[in-house]
């Protein structure tokens, strides 16, 4: 898979995506990370990159016109219009989820575009194909969240992982929380691990799991039942 990231603040991206799995899987060739700069395709001397709005109002906006030199720059000649996806961080749009991170992973291409200011052009709806929000509030710039995008998404790539370990993960299996999980030592101060999961009865575990997986669903995230 390839990610290109339309930013003006490519730097951002240097030390996340230079640690722990993203680095490996572009060292292992599952991944190759663009960061495209949006003040090379600036306009005029200074290459501008927003201006204010019509009609009044605070802040600056990008420009359009700007955005799409990036877009069609960004884009990989001889991919099928279906292996390709062009992402807008936008507060607004749909919120990210686990099923977006998988069905996102099965693309050839993203192009993902960093919001900004006070926003963009609303013309670019005709240069995206979707607007992602990851969470109820703003922040100054679409670059974390365009971090946690690829994070998300990159974990669920054929081999990044060995297969199945992403399989009954939060929000992976009938949409409920993973269950809690334990490790040594086995008793700490007092609270032992639970006695099935010394049992070696991998059904009754794998059933426990379950009704594990349900009960915290319902206490912590009733919203996904």
């Amino acid at each position: 898979m390839t990610v290109s990231i339309i930013t003006l603040f490519p730097e951002m991206f240097s030390g996340p995506f230079s640690e722990s799995i993203i680095k490996r899987a572009v060292e292992r060739k599952l991944l190759e990370i663009r960061l495209i700069n949006l003040r090379d395709f600036g306009i005029g001397r200074h290459k501008t990159v927003d201006d204010r709005p019509y009609g009044g109002g605070m802040g600056m906006i990008l420009r359009v016109d700007v955005l799409k030199k990036a877009i069609e720059k960004s884009r990989i000649k001889g991919l099928k219009k279906s292996e390709e996806r062009v992402i807008l961080t936008d507060a607004a749009g749909k919120s990210f989820n686990q099923k977006m991170a998988q069905d996102f992973s099965k693309f050839r291409h993203l192009i993902i575009i960093c919001g900004h200011y006070e926003g963009v052009d609303e013309r670019i709806e005709e240069y995206i194909d979707v607007r992602i929000s990851v969470g109820d509030f703003i922040l100054t710039g679409g670059e974390i969240p365009a971090m946690l995008i690829v994070d998300s998404v990159v974990r669920n790539i054929k081999g990044v992982f060995k297969e199945g370990v992403t399989d009954l993960e939060s929000f992976s299996e009938e949409g409920l929380l993973e269950e809690g999980q334990y490790t040594r030592p086995e008793v700490f101060e007092g609270k032992s691990v639970p006695k099935i999961l010394l049992s070696g009865n991998h059904f009754e575990i794998k059933e426990w799991r379950k009704q594990k997986s349900l009960l915290k669903t319902k206490k912590l995230r009733p919203d996904l039942l």
